[in-house]
């Protein structure tokens, strides 16, 4: 889902939550300008796929979302949040993600404070990105003369074919 691109990786409580309504709500109406900077979202929550699916519309995500009702992520990171054995939700994380799945940032969601805002993931974004696009800055030296030439400093990256 990555591919070379920056990803906002969400480990969700789940739909009974109201911080999450909130979260996702902020993140759908970001989206637009998320997807045009070809950044991806995910969010994994312990819901099952119905009521995931009820969560993802009640939301407008148009993104990806993964269900996991047996936990899986809850276990292997170890962040179940034990203060709800009712739901037995994970710890709300959010991760912006460099290719490769490499970390940039945590947010650590637990209180709805901790969770990032889209002004916060719009710098993380930019700094990720910044450091992943070779064309970043179109006047840095050498680019004019890679555009004229090869093309492998700009999107999408590619080494010409040597025939044609």
């Amino acid at each position: 889902m990555q591919d070379n691109d920056p990803l906002i990786l969400l480990l969700s409580r789940g739909h009974f939550c109201p911080k999450e309504h909130q979260q996702h709500l902020e993140l759908a109406a970001f989206h637009s300008k998320i997807a045009v900077a070809y950044t991806q979202i995910v969010t994994i929550t312990t819901d099952a796929i119905s009521e995931l699916n009820e969560f993802r519309d009640s939301v407008g995500a148009s993104w990806t979302f993964l269900a996991d009702p047996r936990r899986v992520v809850q276990k292997d990171l170890d962040i179940q949040e034990y203060t709800d054995p009712h739901h037995d939700p994970m710890i709300p994380h959010t991760f912006v993600l460099a290719p490769g799945l490499v970390i940039y940032s945590i947010y650590n969601g637990y209180w709805f404070w901790g969770r990032p805002s889209p002004e916060e993931l719009r710098r993380d974004l930019r700094e990720v990105t910044r450091t992943i696009r070779p064309d970043w800055d179109l006047a840095a030296p050498g680019l004019r003369e890679n555009w004229d030439g090869n093309k492998t400093l700009h999107w999408p990256y590619k080494p010409e074919r040597a025939d044609g």
